[in-house]
């Protein structure tokens, strides 16, 4: 595929001609303009003019750049730009009067201390949507406490039902706090702009990472507060519901089974054969299963143990059971359906390198999102955009000459 920077942004797409801007870093804000990007949104990154977005140096490093940034920051523009800077400020209040979005996701306060505040803002353009994200919110007495996704999601209720019963309650791998916040973010803007449509006038979206996480903990809380239960963890298992967990198979994988339909529960437990189960009418429904899950988790083990996880996966997929295996990303970059369906994307590095990247969702059928393009360098796009705006070459150089700004060395 083509993985130039021109044309990176095609007037195509459901958000073509959608301007974004990001002065977010890092995970949260960053992940919800990439969101809008691979659907066509123009989204214009400002990254410090020194180092630019840490996450270009996170993690699995080629070229001195983070292999992680090529997913991130895909589909947009960088603008090199020191917002600490009277100069710097200026030009994004310029930026404004012509943008539709603008994502921030630094603590509380900070735009403000700017004269950047949303309703600063609004005097520019008051049209604009802002999307907001911090560890806690805009208000409440938490509200100027750092708040990243590992905390946020020990307060959103997460950390303490993923742990095995009895022991220390684990993280999930990666920063599903930030990625759940970005996308109720995207979901405002969203809402936002179909609003706007209406009234003609922007609005301020306040997503904090715990309620992001708090938003999908399910009945956790109406369970508490009428039943008085406290949700624990239950390992690979999800209580109230059965069967359903992962049991190990003859080559010590696992096979993750979800019989907790009716019918689907009569068709696994003749599939293994133990009908004596599948036509108990105590077991007819999930509630009779509840009562007696661990009798049913031991058949299905004793079953899963005598055969290797693609043996007991061979029989449940013809019994129309939904079950599948644990993939690590070797099973994932190999899958068919995987492929099939575009969600391995090629990508080809400055030195040639060929890199494998998520393809784009969801899918859509007459407006589909963007193939991914190379993330921008820092400050690649710093002397188009501010030429854009009317700044002439003296006064970029001067900005130059000053560090607000930064570009590549074969722009100046």
């Amino acid at each position: 595929m083509d993985t130039s920077t021109s044309n990176l942004h095609p007037n195509t797409g459901p958000l073509s001609g959608l301007k974004v801007i990001e002065l977010g870093q890092l995970i949260a804000g960053p992940f919800a303009a990439k969101t809008l990007a691979d659907f066509g949104a123009e989204v214009l990154k400002i990254e410090s003019p020194k180092s630019g977005d840490p996450l270009r140096v996170w993690r699995v490093l080629h070229e001195g750049t983070s292999l992680w940034w090529q997913v991130q920051s895909r589909n947009k523009k960088s603008l090199s730009l020191d917002l600490r800077q009277k100069e710097g400020q200026d030009i994004v209040r310029q930026l404004i009067h012509k943008a539709d979005v603008l994502i921030e996701n630094f603590r509380p306060g900070t735009l403000e201390a700017w004269g950047m505040g949303p309703e600063d803002l609004f005097k520019i353009n008051p049209r604009l949507i802002v999307l907001r994200i911090s560890g806690y919110g805009q208000t409440g007495p938490y509200k100027d406490k750092p708040g990243f996704g590992v905390i946020a999601e020990a307060m959103g209720g997460m950390r303490h039902l993923t742990a095995e019963p009895g022991r220390v309650p684990v993280r999930v791998g990666i920063s599903i706090g930030d990625t759940l916040a970005a996308l109720h973010g995207v979901i405002g803007i969203l809402m936002s702009l179909h609003e706007r449509e209406r009234s003609g006038k922007g609005q301020v979206i306040d997503v904090a990472l715990y309620e992001a996480v708090f938003n999908c903990m399910e009945s956790l809380l109406p369970e508490y507060s009428v039943k008085g239960i406290i949700r624990e963890a239950a390992g690979s298992a999800l209580p109230g519901i059965a069967p359903t967990n992962a049991y190990r198979c003859k080559d010590n994988s696992y096979a993750l089974i979800a019989g907790n339909g009716d019918s689907i529960y009569k068709r696994l437990m003749h599939a293994i054969g133990r009908d004596d189960l599948g036509l108990d009418p105590e077991l007819k429904d999930n509630t009779g299963r509840v009562r007696r899950v661990a009798e049913i988790d031991q058949a299905i083990s004793n079953w899963t143990s005598q055969y290797a996880v693609d043996e007991v996966l061979a029989v449940l997929d013809q019994a129309e059971v939904p079950a599948g295996k644990i993939y690590n990303v070797a099973d994932i970059s190999n899958d068919p359906h995987y492929i099939d369906r575009g969600m391995i994307e090629q990508l080809t590095l400055k030195d040639g390198t060929q890199m494998n990247v998520p393809g784009v969702v969801p899918k859509l059928s007459r407006t589909p999102g963007h193939r991914p393009q190379l993330a921008p360098d820092l400050g690649a796009d710093t002397h188009e955009t501010l030429k854009s705006i009317g700044l002439s070459e003296e006064q970029i150089q001067a900005l130059l000459d000053k560090g607000i700004i930064s570009m590549p060395h074969a722009q100046h």
